[in-house]
């Protein structure tokens, strides 16, 4: 069966697509991968992450490795998210992921409408990408898989959050966990963590 997305948007490149996960959260890191895949590649299981079901992403995860010419993925913590704000974090964990690849990409496209420019590569933004092409699709579920373990590592530390099940999102559990509870060392400060009207939280 032929994957309808596309394997490349650069078909004379070495093109790594890239995605991240964990924008949205209260807590936690953000995480972001960089896939190169080889030319003309097709797996027709391949989707954005959010689509697929997490026994089908953690499968997916593994033919990614498997099949890929490079892979990485990068990681910001919720204290650099403070600092420097999401969006700007996000970036930074996909460059963090394409530093680490062991084959140098000559192109570069990215999940979204935004991006900061690595070195001098030319690169292309692309709305909903994961659901569009290949390598941002495979970067995508190699995000998530990655934060999702690294979430269910933090569940175990802190249970009372939830987080096996909301990955750090702003439920109403967690957010009422927050509220009953406080804050962590995982949560990001800089976000509304209570929702609604309650701005802030006397940490």
């Amino acid at each position: 069966m032929h994957n309808t997305l596309k394997s490349h948007y650069y078909p004379n490149l070495i093109e790594a697509g890239c995605d991240e996960a964990g924008r949205g959260c209260l807590a936690g890191s953000v995480f972001a991968a960089a896939v190169i895949l080889p030319p003309n590649y097709d797996n027709a299981d391949l989707n954005d992450s959010k689509q697929l079901s997490r026994k089908k992403r953690d499968a997916l995860r593994q033919a990614i490795i498997n099949d890929a010419v490079a892979w990485a993925v990068g990681e910001v913590t919720p204290q650099e998210i403070d600092e420097i704000n999401i969006l700007r974090a996000s970036f930074l964990a996909m460059h963090r992921a394409l530093d680490q690849l062991t084959t140098r990409p000559q192109a570069i496209i990215v999940d979204g409408n935004r991006f900061t420019p690595y070195h001098d590569l030319p690169y292309t933004t692309i709305i909903k990408g994961d659901g569009k092409y290949q390598d941002i699709a495979a970067a995508s579920i190699l995000a998530k898989t990655f934060r999702d373990d690294y979430m269910d590592r933090l569940a175990q530390e802190y249970p009372q959050y939830d987080w096996q099940s909301n990955m750090g999102y702003p439920t109403r559990k967690h957010r009422e966990a927050i509220r009953a509870y406080g804050i962590t060392p995982y949560h990001r400060r800089s976000f509304n963590l209570l929702g609604s009207a309650e701005l802030s939280l006397d940490f």
